[in-house]
């Protein structure tokens, strides 16, 4: 029997479904459009919050909210630290879990194929597609958050609760390094959701889950009975990042929480291309 590349002269895989063919036809959806307008907000939306609020007697403790009208470093890291439990989450799962299911749920995913696209190159175009735009919705708040919060409260150095502060340059520095971290520890969920997007052709279902799957780890670590079991939930370290904005960072909270995330995304992915490899594609 003839190959494909025999049938059709000039047939190269690599150049099926360019990547930039994907990027351009994700960021023209209004999903994309309506998550990058409630990143750009939130920041406005907790300055305002600071703005009329009043603060509270902590019987003299004061933690990283306290601290968020001190610099727009502060504020930027306030942001992340309201966003990182739940919001951030959305996006990831939104990007990775509506990939492939909406492709089904319109009845396009059979012809991309017949196209043909390799399925491992479909996957794969995808995958780097809806990682990317998960990336570049956590680099968004922080850099929306860090020019409205210097435009509101001043460019400073970064005022640590436990006492001291980081300077500007290294107060960016860190800041890079807390949403690298945020971002690898959110790698969990997009391979959950990513998985999910491959076996449903329901996108909110895949989206769903994953979101739903979160929050069920998120609940499992408050179980403090389960003792050092926790150390195994991808949840458990998901605020390790604030080791990093200390005098002295500590990074053995964020190498445990990273290989744990990257270990589970891993599983993850591979079971998403071992499996969409052999599904019998009818939508």
């Amino acid at each position: 029997m003839s190959t494909l590349t025999e049938v059709a002269s000039g047939y190269r895989t690599r150049h099926t479904l360019p990547l930039r063919v994907e990027l351009v036809r994700q960021l023209k959806r209004r999903r994309t459009l309506v998550m990058g307008a409630m990143l750009t907000l939130l920041p406005f939306v907790l300055l305002i919050a600071f703005a009329i609020g009043t603060p509270h007697d902590r019987n003299g403790q004061i933690t990283l909210m306290d601290t968020a009208t001190a610099s727009g470093a502060n504020f930027a890291a306030v942001n992340l630290f309201v966003s990182v439990g739940f919001l951030l989450v959305i996006p990831v799962a939104l990007f990775c879990g509506d990939t492939v299911a909406s492709e089904a749920s319109w009845s396009s995913l059979r012809y991309l194929l017949a196209a043909p696209v390799p399925r491992t190159r479909l996957l794969w175009s995808k995958l780097v597609v809806a990682l990317g735009l998960s990336l570049a919705a956590m680099v968004l708040l922080p850099v929306v958050a860090l020019a409205v919060g210097t435009a509101a409260y001043g460019w400073g150095p970064l005022q640590i609760p436990t006492g001291g502060a980081l300077d500007t340059g290294t107060a960016a520095q860190r800041l890079v390094v807390v949403v690298a971290y945020v971002f690898v520890s959110q790698l969990v969920t997009a391979g959950l959701a990513f998985w999910l997007s491959t076996k449903t052709d329901a996108p909110l279902g895949a989206v769903g889950g994953a979101v739903g799957l979160t929050i069920v780890g998120n609940v499992l670590d408050a179980v403090t009975a389960l003792g050092h079991w926790r150390d195994f939930l991808p949840a458990h370290w998901q605020f390790a990042w604030a080791d990093a904005i200390q005098p002295h960072a500590e990074w053995s909270g964020m190498i445990q929480g990273a290989a744990i995330s990257v270990s589970y995304a891993l599983v993850l992915f591979a079971l998403a291309f071992r499996g969409f490899a052999r599904k019998d594609v009818v939508s």
